[in-house]
């Protein structure tokens, strides 16, 4: 992520925290005080009102300044909630010890039904304070994920695990807010420059097992940023699960779509997995040579998978029969016109690859360029991908779940995303399959990198 020198907690941001909090802290201790200090009746009303107003705005506009967006101002305004009540909730407690052991200035101490009903009004509020900020962050987090909301749900009746949970989660909304905002502020400072905004249209073109839905993007926020920088996208839309020649055949239909549409002479290609595949087989098999420009693969196994071989190998018939059925059915229903799972998945075995990189050669006037990652452990990835880590380290060595880093390279370059961390990239990382930031690298700023690169290179 670019730094742009600016400050992404503000002295007005500040200023709004730590007047939440004594807000929070006064309107919980109202009944208290007013019990300790016995104060005439016109002050208390006028400060019931006063604080009652007050405390309906914090619930209502706790931010000190709005987002950019409407989901990272209620982000933001649950977190600073949240904080509210982490740091209210100490000094109640502390204040009540003090007032129920009869040490205050009040004389006399509080009674029993003063400090029964102080320790309500102190309940109640926080609890709103609470409940207003968890439902925010809940609602609009992505870095939160379902370990933490869940996290969240289980420690919430364990004290004091509960509030330790709570701090943490606090703290990845705070950075996921951050990152956002230095997002949008990059994005505001370069919008004019249209750096993606490349001389042919871009075509992504999704893996196996997945297809281009308009409700759930195969790539995650990449397309957003894309575009946010000038670049036009369109999608390859072909089946989740068919042999390498299918997809490819579907491909090259639709880029002679895309070029009617646009009225470009060619595309730039981007491929993800088995995407890949199927873009050289368009390009080389499909007579689409003249109409692409460029093809970068992204942990594309150009060398084939020796562990999807050994599997079909050694998963029964029976078996395989089965597992193939009802995938096709399932697929078929979500619209693949033809699903042939093991055709799909046999396509990646080595002994295929090999086949197929004899009968396809690179053409010339194309650009291919391949890009890889791998992760350091089985953690790195989410599930499957940390199951299939250990088989596939085993036999193909070094890979990202699925995609052995020997596989991955193709064409005049190849760049490895080498991790900066214990984490890793894992195969899912790199299409943003998670929405999750990781440390040490920022997919959205990779593909807007990558795609600036061939706008500069005039593709």
């Amino acid at each position: 992520m670019y730094k742009l020198g600016l400050e992404t907690k503000t002295r007005g941001d500040k200023l709004g925290r730590v007047a939440n909090i004594c807000l929070v802290v006064l309107a919980s201790l109202s009944a208290s005080l007013i019990y300790a200090f016995h104060l005439p009746i016109g002050i208390v009303i006028g400060a019931i009102i006063f604080v009652s107003l007050a405390l309906c705005a914090v619930l209502i506009y706790p931010c000190a300044s709005h987002s950019s967006t409407c989901r990272l101002t209620i982000m933001k305004g649950g977190r600073q909630l949240l904080e509210a009540f982490l740091w209210a909730l100490p000094v109640d407690i502390i204040i009540m010890g003090i007032l129920a052991c009869g040490l205050a200035t009040a004389s006399p101490p509080l009674s029993g039904k003063e400090l029964a009903v102080s320790l309500l009004v102190a309940a109640i509020i926080l609890a709103l304070v609470f409940w207003d900020g968890i439902i925010r962050i809940y609602l609009t987090s992505i870095q939160l994920g379902i370990r933490w909301r869940v996290l969240g749900i289980v420690a919430g009746w364990i004290f004091p695990v509960n509030l330790f949970v709570l701090t943490r989660m606090v703290a990845v909304v705070a950075d996921e807010e951050e990152q956002e905002r230095e997002r949008l502020e990059l994005d505001q400072v370069r919008a004019s420059s249209q750096i993606c905004h490349t001389r042919y249209p871009l075509l992504l073109v999704h893996g196996i097992f997945f297809r281009d839905f308009k409700k759930v993007n195969y790539w995650g926020r990449i397309p957003q940023a894309l575009m946010k920088n000038g670049a036009v996208i369109y999608y390859g839309q072909q089946q989740s699960a068919a042999s390498v020649e299918e997809c490819g055949k579907e491909l090259a239909e639709r880029i002679d779509q895309i070029l009617a549409e646009t009225g470009a002479e060619k595309v730039n290609i981007i491929a993800h997995s088995k995407g890949g595949l199927d873009a050289r087989a368009a390009i080389s098999h499909w007579g689409m040579a003249d109409k692409v420009a460029s093809l970068t693969t992204i942990n594309t196994p150009h060398r084939g998978c020796i562990f999807a071989e050994q599997l079909l190998t050694t998963i029964p018939e029976k078996t395989r029969q089965a597992v193939a059925a009802r995938y096709n059915f399932v697929a078929g229903k979500v619209g693949d016109r033809g699903p042939d799972f093991l055709a799909g998945v046999t396509d990646l075995t080595a002994s295929a690859c090999r086949e197929f990189n004899d009968q396809t050669p690179n053409m010339p006037g194309v650009l291919y360029e391949s890009v890889g990652s791998y992760c350091r452990k089985a953690q790195s990835g989410r599930f499957p991908l940390n199951m299939t880590y250990p088989l596939v380290k085993h036999m193909d060595g070094l890979n990202d779940g699925l995609v052995s880093v020997d596989s991955a390279p193709w064409g005049s370059s190849f760049r490895l995303i080498e991790p900066r961390t214990n984490r890793g990239i894992s195969h899912g990382d790199m299409i943003d399959l998670n929405r999750e930031n990781i440390p040490g690298f920022d997919v959205r700023e990779f593909y807007v990198g990558l795609v600036s690169s061939l706008k500069k290179r005039g593709y």
